[in-house]
């Protein structure tokens, strides 16, 4: 690996005792004995202190159309400067990024980047945000933190896209500093964490409810898997948690499930599925459901949940806005609770 400017540097959110740290991070809330590592591979208790391991180490840097990230209603048709490191605190069996996010033994080459360049090069690529992607940024902590502030400071927007299994403390420390909390909500089933993603439910809905009330963009994700998660029963209760926690204006993305990692013998989601869930996520009062994965659909488009006019075309990640002013619809003049600038 290339990384370097002190690989190892202390963590926050962490307490010590009997040469046990507890880490506070993330809602695992390990507790490491000297010379071990928590479950995300990359927090090691070294003479009674948490040290991060991955401060600054860089595995994949592109700069992303936002749509990519998905997001839909948070600065339409821009890029965001898109880093990520390795590790993660779970363990989903369906990853598509598993290289960078179940590498264990930091075999993945990395790169240092420090956080003013990664501003510089956000602002000269043209970019509006920065994005924490790829894999788990909860595990960037202190460094998005660092990045964050001087990227408030030129004007950047700054993105988790994240499962969301932030602790109360560390959404606290990043009150302020991230204006988008992307979820991940892999399921509304509490045994599917467990079984499939080595976690838990319930603290994946506190955070993302916590990251709600303090201000942050919201927009969640699940991914339809065939056999796992895919009852319309548990997907209603998902909608009716999401409608009645967060509002009925909060875009929840469906998406195609593709073949990966260990997850290689079931097969895509079936489109006529996520057509299924989408109209009953209408139904239910949802305002702004997606389908996702799934090229050229016309419910990847925003419509008004008013008069059913066209707002914003997307056609894979080229987006045009076509039916608002400013962020009202031009036929009914309906406000429309989304970021355009």
């Amino acid at each position: 690996m290339k990384a370097n400017e002190n690989d190892m540097r202390i963590a926050e959110l962490f307490t010590s005792k009997d040469s046990i740290t507890s880490c506070h991070l993330c809602s695992h809330r390990c507790h490491i004995r000297e010379g071990n590592q928590g479950i995300c591979s990359v927090r090691k208790n070294k003479d009674g202190i948490l040290y991060t391991k991955t401060y600054g180490r860089v595995s994949s840097v592109a700069v992303d159309p936002i749509e990519k990230k998905p997001l839909n209603h948070f600065l339409p048709g821009s890029l965001s400067y898109s880093i990520g490191g390795i590790g993660c605190n779970f363990s989903c069996s369906h990853c598509q990024n598993w290289q960078i996010s179940q590498d264990k033994d930091s075999r993945i080459p990395t790169m240092y980047i420090a956080p003013k360049k990664v501003v510089s090069e956000a602002l000269d690529a043209g970019c509006s945000s920065i994005s924490w992607t790829y894999n788990e940024p909860t595990l960037f902590y202190e460094y998005s933190r660092d990045t964050g502030i001087i990227a408030k400071k030129n004007g950047l927007k700054t993105i988790y896209v994240t499962n969301g299994y932030l602790t109360e403390e560390a959404l606290q420390g990043l009150s302020g500093i991230l204006d988008v909390f992307r979820v991940d909500i892999k399921a509304f089933s509490d045994s599917f964490y467990r079984r499939v993603c080595g976690a838990r439910l319930q603290p994946v809905l506190d955070a993302t409810r916590l990251a709600y009330e303090s201000g942050m963009h919201i927009e969640t994700v699940t991914l339809i898997i065939p056999g796992l998660n895919d009852s319309m029963d548990e997907i209603e209760n998902l909608i009716n948690w999401v409608i009645k926690e967060l509002g009925p204006d909060v875009p929840m993305h469906f998406t195609r499930f593709h073949p990966d990692y260990q997850m290689r013998d079931r097969l895509p989601t079936p489109i006529a599925l996520l057509e299924k869930i989408y109209h009953r996520a209408k139904e239910r009062g949802l305002r702004f459901p997606y389908i996702g994965n799934v090229v050229n659909h016309p419910y990847e488009h925003t419509y008004c949940p008013s008069c059913g006019s066209l707002l914003i075309k997307r056609s894979g990640y080229h987006t045009e806005i076509t039916g608002l002013a400013d962020t009202s619809c031009k036929v009914c003049d309906e406000k429309i609770p989304i970021i355009i600038r």
